[in-house]
């Protein structure tokens, strides 16, 4: 059954409604771009600074990829629980709707920006890459040591759907010299229910204030999985945008970035020796998979795809500093 979007006409009436607003509050809706999976929407009262979620079916992107709306449920339990654990780092939950899967939580501060525009832009500051670190170890040693909170994230269709299929699948199908070791990592991942895995810690998804605080955004993908899946997302984007720089200014804060990233996680739990294979493979997913980057030139992404699938064809594993090591740069 088709679920009706809300949009920028439809949204107050809804809100207040569901008693999410007041109509004498004077709400000014904007519309927010950006993402691919989701209608989002900020609305401003004379007292709220909120922003909208509703789940698509069919994610925005050139190849057909569809996900379940009831992400939006996952995503509200998990906001409950991490706002729980890190309040001042994640946004509180302010209104579920799990029949049309529409989700309000409060809005970051204004004038944050998002840290993917930020590195985009040459503005990288290796100390965000620490402070990720340390929340990203502190929350996975919660999950995999309170294993009760474990039980409403245990179903993991959403990030086959997700991520396994579009990034991992996806480019062993177009790979088949690499695909022994891609259907390795899968198994790895599958095989491993040791915590509660965000799912998608991606620059894309994380603020920054203007004080250089951090704000953690997008749980949708949230289950019970493997860690290295998290810290190898986040390292796939920095040797994206690595890739991306010939400053080399740049080129070396985003290789502190990473390597503050996994010194502040080391300091907390261990790490899979396998980290760097996984971000190696989620970077060549970002040029052949099903949600490539907009970014890379066709000379960057011909470099990357020749890095990473070096990479995945060695039987070795790799220090993350190697994946920032190119003699290009």
């Amino acid at each position: 059954m088709s679920i009706e979007l809300l949009n920028q006409d439809s949204v107050v009436e809804y809100l207040i409604d569901k008693n999410v607003i007041s109509s004498t509050d004077n709400p000014q809706v904007e519309v927010l771009t950006g993402g691919v999976s989701n209608v989002v929407m900020a609305i401003t009262t004379s007292n709220q600074k909120l922003v909208l979620k509703q789940a698509l079916a069919e994610l925005a992107v050139s190849e057909k990829w569809e996900a379940d709306q009831r992400r939006a449920i996952v995503e509200a339990d998990a906001l409950n629980l991490f706002n729980q654990l890190s309040p001042d780092q994640v946004p509180k939950l302010v209104f579920l709707d799990p029949i049309r899967f529409i989700l309000v939580l409060e809005r970051v501060p204004v004038g944050s920006t998002v840290w993917k525009s930020d590195l985009l832009a040459g503005v990288i500051n290796p100390d965000i890459g620490a402070k990720l670190g340390k929340t990203l170890a502190t929350w996975h040693n919660y999950g995999q040591e309170n294993p009760q909170v474990k039980l409403k994230f245990m179903e993991d269709a959403l990030f086959d759907q997700l991520r396994i299929d579009p990034f991992y699948r996806f480019v062993a199908t177009k790979n088949p010299q690499i695909e022994v070791a891609i259907r390795k990592l899968i198994n790895e991942l599958e095989a491993d229910k040791t915590t509660i895995v965000h799912g998608d810690f991606s620059p894309k998804n994380i603020m920054v204030a203007m004080n250089d605080e951090i704000y953690i955004l997008d749980f949708e993908v949230t289950h019970v999985g493997n860690p290295v899946f998290d810290l190898a997302f986040l390292i796939a984007h920095l040797v994206c945008k690595f890739f991306r720089t010939d400053d080399r200014l740049h080129a070396k804060l985003l290789a502190n970035t990473a390597s503050s990233f996994v010194k502040e996680y080391e300091k907390i739990r261990p790490i899979s020796p396998s980290v760097a294979k996984h971000a190696a493979l989620i970077a060549l997913a970002r040029v052949e998979g099903k949600s490539p980057v907009n970014y890379l030139s066709v000379e960057q992404q011909r470099k990357l795809q020749s890095f990473t699938k070096a990479i995945l064809g060695n039987n070795g594993n790799l220090a993350v500093g190697q994946l920032f090591e190119m003699s290009a740069k």
